[in-house]
């Protein structure tokens, strides 16, 4: 492919938390010809359906089914930013696909930055009973017309890396539709997506690519519309090295987006090139966010451990962005586990009010 994509972040989106009021505004005021409500959440806040491209090639996308990954609502902000000014190469793109993009689909778990929609359902394994109202809503569009292809947008915690040292910046899966993992033509189809996703980035972030395990869920959304016939390309935004607001994440999945509709539009093979997919290393679940190294407990015996920290991110009423919260989730010997941050406390003292940290509360130490 010989495009030359300019990536510009949306100076209207400046932080990791979007709220729904502000997407909502935004939309209003910049994307109203090409946006429809499409229905309510559960609280009552309006979905909305970006569509554009006047291609024969139906895509179906859709952003925040868990509320508390918004890289995936950034990057399609982004991508229109970005192609705002690179007019030439938009109507390049948008001859050959049509895309319907869902922004936001869990709006009510998106307000509170949390994983599950306001009925504390997780939707990603919601497809088969549709007990919330956002999971009827996406089934309805799904099947409202012949899609080619569907991406799934998400994100993945700290804890993955691809290589046990480099962190799992993009993870990407095309879901396996049966528990014997068969390789349809239908995953064919987004593998060959992946990798052409993977064969352009893989030199801009090295070693920063995985794909993500292809075990069958029976409930998944991915899994079922595989099932169905549609091929599904899970999108997951990681870690980026020393930046927890993910500017790095965002950039790049911008570019991987755009990669994949690039893609799309010029695979006159739709399986070409999808056993390269098999060359991606698969993600590891190998660190936390700090490791406290040989601390020595104030305890009346010899006690020295290893402590975890793995942060909790929330939103506090009236802030605009996130605050990450220390939380201690695991003590012992971790040498099995690495930290994006280690800290070695061999010789320093344990400061605290108790005698050992407690697990799953907030990090009440020092380390001096």
């Amino acid at each position: 492919m010989n495009f030359n994509f300019q990536y510009q972040k949306n100076p209207n989106f400046p932080n990791r938390y979007i709220s729904p009021e502000s997407l909502h505004q935004f939309i209003y005021e910049n994307l109203s010809d090409y946006v429809s409500e499409i229905g309510k959440s559960t609280l009552g806040f309006p979905i909305y359906k970006f569509s554009y491209g006047s291609g024969d090639i139906n895509i179906l996308a859709w952003s925040q089914m868990h509320g508390n990954e918004s890289n995936s609502t950034h990057c399609m902000l982004d991508l229109w930013y970005s192609l705002e000014s690179q007019p030439e190469l938009k109507e390049r793109i948008f001859k050959n696909i049509s895309l319907d993009f869902i922004f936001m689909l869990n709006p009510d778990g998106s307000k509170a930055w949390a994983r599950r929609n306001a009925l504390d359902i997780d939707m990603n394994r919601d497809y088969l009973q549709g007990a919330s109202c956002e999971m009827q809503l996406l089934k309805e569009i799904a099947f409202s017309k012949k899609y080619d292809y569907a991406f799934n947008l998400h994100e993945q915690r700290t804890l993955f890396s691809t290589n046990s040292k480099n962190p799992a910046t993009l993870s990407f899966l095309a879901p396996s539709q049966d528990f014997e993992r068969s390789v349809t033509e239908t995953r064919k189809k987004s593998m060959a997506v992946i990798s052409a996703i993977y064969n352009a980035l893989k030199a801009q972030i090295p070693n920063q690519i995985a794909r993500y395990s292809d075990e069958f869920y029976p409930t998944s959304t991915g899994d079922n519309l595989m099932k169905a016939g549609i091929p599904v390309i899970l999108f997951e935004g990681g870690h980026f090295p020393d930046d927890y607001q993910r500017f790095g994440t965002r950039k790049y999945y911008t570019i991987a987006l755009f990669t994949a509709l690039s893609s799309i539009g010029l695979l006159e093979n739709k399986t070409f090139g999808y056993e390269r997919y098999f060359e991606i290393p698969e993600n590891k679940e190998s660190h936390f966010d700090i490791i406290y190294r040989n601390v020595k407990l104030n305890t009346d015996f010899e006690c020295v451990l290893d402590i975890a920290i793995q942060y909790k991110e929330e939103i506090k009423d009236g802030d605009d962005e996130i605050s990450f919260v220390p939380i201690v989730v695991e003590v012992g010997d971790l040498h099995r586990k690495k930290g994006w941050k280690e800290i070695n406390c061999a010789g320093k003292k344990f400061i605290s009010q108790n005698k050992f940290p407690k697990l799953d509360a907030v990090q009440n130490f020092t380390i001096e």
